[in-house]
């Protein structure tokens, strides 16, 4: 859920970034942190776990515009991956305006991304939010590995992408389609917003 600071004429929307262990979910926001100007970002937060982490950080895009004009602010999350922090994974979820779901383009992953996926609809519906009308994007990551190992996109889109949202292959490591993911989902939110807001603001 978006918050409103009148004072400061910001509006904070949070994207978490969600999918399988291992999928590229925390190299996207370190990727993403290292690229903004410092004096545009607030601290990245890490929440260790035993096995892994959550991370956080907000910043301030310069290329976005403004909503009546206020400047928007963006909460970026990861979630843990790992089945067994499923507790974790819906806290971190909740008041969430957008989702990033970062798939692992491995053809050995292909289940795990499945399960993460339905894993994120439960925890949706569990909020009370019908997953179709959330803002999304999924990101079919580690598409620099050999071809052999790999699925390429349109691949990926037959087995994850049913509702037809926007989809891209990425490097995160390198930089590949990680703006490319961020700029897709925070204009969807955007767009929700402002639908939303209808002259509030």
């Amino acid at each position: 859920m978006s918050l409103v600071n009148y004072a400061t004429r910001e509006i904070t929307c949070k994207i978490v970034y969600y999918g399988p262990g291992r999928s590229g979910k925390t190299t996207n926001l370190h990727y993403i942190y290292g690229q903004v100007p410092a004096d545009r970002k607030g601290q990245m937060v890490s929440l260790a776990t035993q096995t892994d982490r959550t991370l956080f950080f907000d910043f301030l895009p310069l290329d976005l515009g403004t909503i009546s004009g206020f400047s928007t602010r963006f909460q970026l999350y990861t979630v843990p991956g790992q089945v067994y922090y499923q507790t974790t994974r819906k806290l971190v979820l909740q008041g969430a305006d957008g989702v990033v779901f970062v798939a692992d383009s491995q053809a050995r992953q292909m289940d795990e991304n499945i399960e993460s996926m339905q894993d994120m609809h439960a925890n949706l519906a569990e909020y009370g939010i019908d997953a179709r009308t959330m803002p999304l994007v999924l990101q079919y990551n580690k598409q620099d590995l050999p071809p052999e190992l790999l699925l390429r996109v349109p691949e990926l889109d037959e087995q994850l992408n049913f509702r037809g949202v926007p989809s891209f292959g990425a490097d995160a490591l390198h930089g590949p389609g990680v703006f490319e993911t961020l700029r897709a989902v925070s204009e969807q939110v955007l767009r929700k917003l402002s639908a939303a807001g209808g002259g509030r603001f």
